[in-house]
């Protein structure tokens, strides 16, 4: 969530493009450029058909940050992992949204600020271009309905655009974030001033269905980042949540996935 130094961060940011695009044309998908807003934003699906429902999966928040103070000069994730999760999704047609930012060319990205995957990524205009996108991905596959799925600090997009919508049927998160000012106490990180807090709309979406997986060993989220979001609700309209013990921020999501193989052997 806040940053990830490994062998992968060597990739460049072409390669993280290559990468994202192997994986998809491997499963007969393609790539779709949406412009929301001031943002061009990468989609890659299945060659569009018509569906009832549609389940877009929104990315984390990628490399924000090289290290605690240094932000990233470009946010595409190093291994995306809500991509792989699409893709394996199976229940469902399904698509992804890459973030604001994420696998565009210099020469867009140079209208982006640090802001837009720091402390603003979940500003007004983040979630309005992520909406705005949702509308394009709604409209190319006739669907009449969405599902939302976000991974880490895509679930805080995905809650925030659900809140702004009377079409979607069902919230999920992955290893999210969904109250960010409790998340960012409990791990004694910089708070996201320039951002909205999806635990403030938990009214609008009380009587949404809701799943929430999160992994036992998560020291990037875990219950830092939902613990706030569940306790604003009443008994009895706190959504489902999953913990899985073994599983930490990027394990072993890919591997138990679509979410019906996800046992109750395995979770509590």
């Amino acid at each position: 969530m806040l940053y990830l130094i490994t062998g992968c961060a060597k990739l460049s940011p072409a390669a993280r493009l290559t990468q994202a695009h192997d994986l998809a044309i491997q499963s007969g998908w393609q790539a779709t450029r949406l412009q929301a807003g001031r943002f061009e934003l990468l989609a890659l699906h299945p060659p569009p058909t018509n569906t009832e429902t549609l389940t877009l999966y929104i990315e984390g928040d990628g490399r924000a940050w090289l290290d605690p103070r240094t932000p990233a000069s470009d946010p595409t994730p190093l291994d995306p992992l809500a991509l792989r999760l699409a893709l394996k999704e199976g229940l469902a047609v399904s698509a992804y949204l890459a973030r604001p930012c994420q696998y565009v060319p210099d020469s867009i990205r140079a209208q982006c600020s640090a802001a837009d995957w720091t402390q603003a990524r979940f500003s007004e205009e983040i979630v309005d271009a992520m909406n705005l996108a949702v509308d394009a991905m709604k409209q190319r596959f006739g669907a009449r309905s969405i599902r939302l799925v976000g991974y880490s600090g895509g679930a805080a997009v995905a809650a925030l655009v659900a809140a702004r919508r009377q079409d979607v049927v069902q919230l999920v998160s992955v290893a999210g974030v969904l109250d960010h000012v409790g998340w960012a106490q409990g791990l004694e990180v910089s708070p996201l001033s320039g951002s909205l807090n999806p635990a403030d709309y938990w009214q609008v979406l009380q009587h949404l269905p809701q799943r929430h997986f999160v992994g036992g060993r998560d020291r990037q989220t875990g219950m830092h980042g939902i613990a706030g979001y569940l306790a604003r609700f009443p008994p009895g309209l706190a959504p489902e949540v999953v913990v899985i013990d073994d599983f930490d921020h990027a394990c072993c999501w890919e591997a138990a996935w679509p979410i019906s193989s996800v046992s109750s052997d395995s979770a509590r």
